[in-house]
């Protein structure tokens, strides 16, 4: 299994080959390496500020256990063969998923299901449901993402080509939507700031990104990406024209900066995002024209034996008429533990204000302890 920094699914064998772990057994000739595993995980919460309902709920009760899921990969992989698949299940409320707003109606999804052609040994094109190429991605989505809000892990549907040559890596791709069928607009772990169902969803992005390693310790990346957002609130129009029109559009441009330094390690963003809402959608919301803002956010990471600190930090400002919020901020710091089979996790978020649907700046204050647990077979 690939490790994957943009979410809770990192598994512990990460330095061993799929076929390794599940088809050891198997004897050469091996046709195909197709491989089943899995995991769960759940977490403690206890939110110490917020609305007043959940301050309440937690002061008398000291927390709850939530956020369960089970999930489910599948993975096939040949030795001399250009053509792969990844694919990873969510099954639970844990699945970071909304009901309302993706292609099942329930608490479960696809987040991610990609064909890989493997060109070379430097390139390759995946069709499907991948992670798009744009910034750096925290090294947990949740609650780390925080600000980040839309642009931080979207697995969206389309097709990208990524390639690397002589220190410089560069991605092409194109999203026809962000999730299956015709009105989900749910990114699973990043979702919640690309509208809903029933008010707008993203659709026909391009994306570049590219980052050259300047030296062994220092990279630095630009990333684009440019589309269209579709109105799904069907405004009544006549049945001889179309309901839900594509007439809004929306880009974002991230400067990046990762250094490694033997166990420790620093990462830097700035962030530009502008959207023009749907027509019929942002006048029936009374909304601005354009949504404009920037942000900026760093992490630090500290590697120690099976320990692992880091810290997140995230900063935003809007320049959307009307919207009078200050500059916002948020912070997460957390510890990891690797116990063999998965992680121990203990973070801490707290934040005065937050990217809506709309993905502008609002203020509101919120913190909360969580305690987390994952399990990988």
């Amino acid at each position: 299994m690939i490790k994957y920094q943009g979410s809770k699914l990192k598994s512990p064998y990460t330095s061993i080959p799929i076929a390794a772990l599940l088809c050891g057994a198997m004897t050469a000739p091996v046709l195909a390496s197709p491989s089943l595993s899995g995991g769960i995980w759940f977490n403690y919460r206890y939110v110490n500020e917020g609305s007043d309902a959940s301050v309440e709920r937690d002061k008398d009760t000291y927390g709850d256990v939530a956020d369960e899921a089970l999930v489910l990969y599948a993975d096939d992989v040949e030795e001399g063969r250009p053509w792969s698949l990844s694919a990873e299940l969510r099954i639970g409320p844990g699945s970071f998923t909304s009901p309302s707003n993706n292609s099942s109606g329930d608490n479960f999804t696809l987040h991610k299901a990609w064909i890989k052609y493997q060109f070379d040994e430097q390139s390759e094109l995946y069709i499907g449901k991948s992670q798009i190429p744009f910034g750096w991605k925290t090294v947990n989505f949740w609650p780390g993402d925080m600000l980040h809000g839309g642009y931080g892990d979207q697995m969206d549907v389309g097709i990208k080509y990524s390639a690397r040559r002589d220190g410089l890596n560069y991605n092409l791709a194109y999203y026809h939507a962000d999730d299956w069928g015709e009105t989900s607009t749910d990114t699973v772990d990043d979702n919640g700031h690309w509208g809903s169902s029933t008010a707008y969803r993203k659709v026909q992005t391009f994306v570049a990104d590219a980052s050259y390693q300047l030296t062994e310790q220092h990279k630095v990346g630009l990333s684009v990406q440019a589309g269209k957002l579709q109105d799904l609130t069907d405004s009544g129009l006549a049945a001889t024209e179309n309901p839900n029109p594509v007439n809004g559009d929306h880009n974002a441009l991230a400067l990046y900066y990762i250094g490694q330094f033997d166990q420790f390690y620093a990462k830097a963003e700035w962030l530009m995002v502008n959207r023009e809402l749907p027509d019929n959608y942002r006048t029936v919301n009374a909304l601005a024209d354009e949504i404009k803002n920037n942000r900026a956010m760093f992490e630090l990471g500290y590697k120690q034996d099976k320990w692992f600190y880091y810290l997140n930090a995230n900063w935003a400002k809007t320049d959307t008429d009307g919207n009078t919020a200050d500059g916002v901020m948020a912070f997460a710091p957390g510890v990891s533990y690797n116990y063999g089979p998965g992680w121990f996790y203990l973070e801490y978020l707290t934040q005065d204000g937050y990217i809506d649907a709309n993905g502008d700046v609002g203020e509101g204050d919120f913190s909360a302890l969580y305690a987390s647990i994952d399990y990988y077979f």
